[in-house]
This record gives structure tokens, C-alpha cells and sequence, in this order.
């Protein structure tokens, strides 16, 4: 099976969804997060740093129940853009 290539923006997608990762994790170690999620640490790291800007659904689903974020909180700051950066976790 051919994957076709990724376009400019759902690279940029992937790396805005790595950073708020990376925020929502604050002090937790990747390990930590990744035990919490069911994933190993090296595919948290790929995700983290855009190495894998399109994770499975479920993936994404347990990232977000580890790190105590919503789906629709995830979806709706990785469409805004650059400014998407400044996420601030709810709570």
C-alpha cells in the first residue's frame, strides 16, 4: 500500500499537536506519560517532536485521558495555527 505524502499544513498540524503535548506534560516525565497512555515512550517522542504528525485516533484518545484533556480542547487549539502554542491547560 502507497501512503500518499503529507501536505505542508498536516506537518505543521502534527507539530503544533507535539507542543501542546509537550505543555499539557509539564513536569511529568515522557515515560510517565506514555505508561499512562499504553504507548511506548519512543512513539511519544516521534509525536512529540512532529516525527509522527498523524497518530491513530485511539492514540490520540489515550493521550488525551493521560493527560486529563478533551478531545474537542485538542482538535479545536491544533486548527487554530501558530498561536496554538500558548495552550494552557482547563483546571
Amino acid at each position: 500500500m502507497v501512503r500518499v505524502p503529507l501536505t505542508p499544513e498536516e506537518r505543521q498540524r502534527g507539530e503544533r499537536f507535539g507542543v501542546l503535548l509537550r505543555q499539557a506534560r509539564g513536569e511529568r516525565s515522557m515515560v510517565e506519560v506514555a505508561a499512562a497512555a499504553g504507548l511506548s515512550a519512543e512513539t511519544l517522542r516521534k509525536i512529540e517532536t512532529g516525527r509522527a504528525p498523524t497518530p491513530a485516533f485511539f492514540t490520540v484518545a489515550a493521550l488525551a485521558a493521560a493527560l486529563n484533556l478533551s478531545l474537542d480542547e485538542l482538535a479545536a487549539a491544533c486548527a487554530e495555527g501558530p498561536q496554538a502554542t500558548e495552550f494552557r491547560q482547563a483546571g
